[in-house]
């Protein structure tokens, strides 16, 4: 394995950047699917649901496995393999995607699940990942390993080399053994797509994994490197320890927005996407949204990437008039490239009239569609300036935002 492989699993998440994104879309249309198996009950990590569903860090763990695959830039489609009980639990936390996400029952074992996940498979795919629900801190450097290694040979897993001593026993020990050329087994495990199928179709079934279906096809399975972080969440202490390695490798970063309109014209005003019956509306080249315009101005912010007017100039006539939620949706979308998830905004409207109180929970609930998050995450409040300046002599409305972005 040497330095080079030792290397991607001491940076074991790769910012994806749109600039990546363009790039390999431009090289090869991708052609692999990501097939996440999330049928089990996994009810030994506790929480009174399968640990696919339990929150880590404030989102289901299947949340973030499905995120880890929809930012890679090689992958073209999502499967997940889902219990047939669980059609409410994975509706709650499925993610929005960039890609298309398929939703498929499995069967009673894993082999049967994943069967089915091929089976559901669209035309056009030539290699499929397949991975543990349960594994939500894969990282970009493991999957392009496996990657990588499928262009030649027909399955590829990560793994990590056993190098503590083996025992044999029960409560004493009653023999050792050797730990030369024992790896302990990582998912995704990558295949071409006809070889997998056909080495799943010709198995009994029992297998513990994709590989040993694949071997017994007679497939070669090349070994390629794991990562300490890709644990597969199975206890409660795996939980604890997934949390403190996300504290260590977790991008962190804060925005703030601040913007003014003045009033003009009009019988309404938009805030946050609601319009907001008023004796006058907001002047702007856009519909004047302060509030999405701020929390906007926030997210370029957390990525150091400039304001809605580096992104959409005034200048530019196209965007005379335009709802402000494309501006808003562009911010998120760079912020999801970039492999961030916007876990908390916090908008302040300051302004005498309207009365913004009747109308912040419409606003909420508009924003935290926008912002892909839970209404639990997203404050909107206002205040006034106690009839000091601009907005105390109500000649327009300001706003203050601020957001928080995290990639894990």
């Amino acid at each position: 394995m040497g330095a080079r492989h030792a290397a991607l699993c001491r940076a074991p998440l790769r910012p994806i950047t749109h600039a990546m994104v363009e790039t390999r879309a431009r090289s090869a249309t991708p052609t692999a699917a990501a097939l996440i198996v999330a049928g089990g009950r996994g009810l030994r990590a506790g929480g009174g649901i399968p640990k696919q569903y339990r929150p880590l860090a404030g989102q289901p763990v299947i949340a973030r496995t499905i995120a880890a695959f929809d930012a890679h830039p090689a992958i073209a489609v999502l499967v997940v393999v889902r219990h047939a009980d669980d059609a409410e639990l994975f509706a709650r936390a499925r993610p929005a995607t960039r890609l298309p996400l398929i939703e498929t029952v499995g069967g009673a074992t894993r082999d049967a699940s994943v069967r089915a996940g091929l089976a559901a498979l669209p035309a056009g795919i030539e290699t499929v990942l397949i991975h543990d629900a349960a594994r939500p801190l894969v990282s970009c450097a493991v999957i392009d390993g496996v990657l990588d290694a499928l262009a030649r040979h027909p399955g590829a897993a990560p793994a990590l080399a056993v190098t503590d001593a083996l025992w044999r026993g029960a409560q004493t020990v009653t023999g050792t053994e050797n730990r030369d050329g024992l790896w302990r087994a990582q998912t995704p495990q990558g295949f071409a797509l006809d070889a997998i199928r056909a080495a799943h179709e010709a198995h009994g079934g029992g297998a513990a994994d994709d590989v040993e279906v694949a071997r017994a096809h007679g497939l070669t399975v090349a070994i390629t490197q794991g990562c300490e972080a890709n644990l597969k969440l199975t206890t409660e202490a795996d939980f604890d320890r997934a949390l403190r390695l996300m504290e260590r490798q977790m991008d962190i970063r804060t925005g703030n927005g601040f913007d003014v309109h003045r009033f003009g014209d009009g019988d309404h005003v938009m805030l946050c996407g609601i319009a907001v019956p008023h004796g006058r509306g907001l002047q702007g080249h856009s519909d004047a949204d302060v509030g999405l315009h701020t929390v906007t101005d926030a997210i370029y912010g957390a990525l150091c990437a400039g304001d809605i007017g580096t992104h959409f100039p005034p200048s530019d006539p196209q965007w005379k008039g335009a709802e402000s939620h494309i501006f808003l949706t562009h911010a998120v979308d760079m912020a999801a490239a970039q492999g961030f998830t916007i876990t908390h905004a916090d908008l302040t409207l300051i302004c005498e009239r309207p009365k913004i109180g009747p109308h912040a929970s419409a606003m909420r609930a508009r924003l935290a569609g926008l912002l892909r998050t839970d209404v639990g995450r997203v404050s909107v409040k206002a205040t006034t300036t106690e009839r000091l300046g601009f907005p105390g002599r109500e000649e327009g409305i300001a706003a203050l935002a601020t957001v928080t972005l995290v990639k894990p």
